[in-house]
């Protein structure tokens, strides 16, 4: 499964997370989001996206570890305390821009459009290997 993830890189960027070489990502609290990262599971592929003034999408990411609840004491499908354990991939030597995203019709049902506040949120294969061709560009 594909998955992309969003956050202000003032807050934490990719560099930080290449530094680190890997992270818990947690602190989602939109309740469709929340729905998202319960499904993310050990070796799913994701999208790392900075918002704010960059707007775009940086490098890719895998999951190190299938969704958890951080509350021992609720069940993950219960949970609003998600985390779910992440290590860099590729920092992309071309971003991906909204700008480029939104003029692109084949992206004209990517969630990251049509649900552009939403923090995480699958990626279909196809629209994933759009993605990466761009970045290659």
């Amino acid at each position: 499964m594909h998955w992309l993830f969003k956050e202000d890189p003032t807050h934490y960027s990719f560099d930080d997370l290449l530094k680190d070489g890997k992270t818990s990502w947690t602190g989602v609290h939109n309740n469709l989001a929340l729905i998202h990262l319960r499904k993310v599971k050990k070796g799913d592929q994701i999208l790392y996206y900075h918002t704010e003034k960059e707007k775009q999408i940086v490098g890719t990411m895998e999951a190190i570890s299938d969704a958890y609840s951080i509350d021992k004491s609720k069940p993950l499908k219960s949970s609003k305390e998600i985390a779910v354990d992440v290590k860099p991939l590729t920092k992309f030597q071309n971003p991906v821009s909204l700008a480029t995203l939104k003029s692109d019709r084949r992206f004209k049902e990517f969630p990251l459009i049509k649900l552009p506040r939403l923090s995480v949120m699958p990626v279909s294969e196809q629209e994933w290997r759009w993605i990466e061709e761009l970045a290659a560009k």
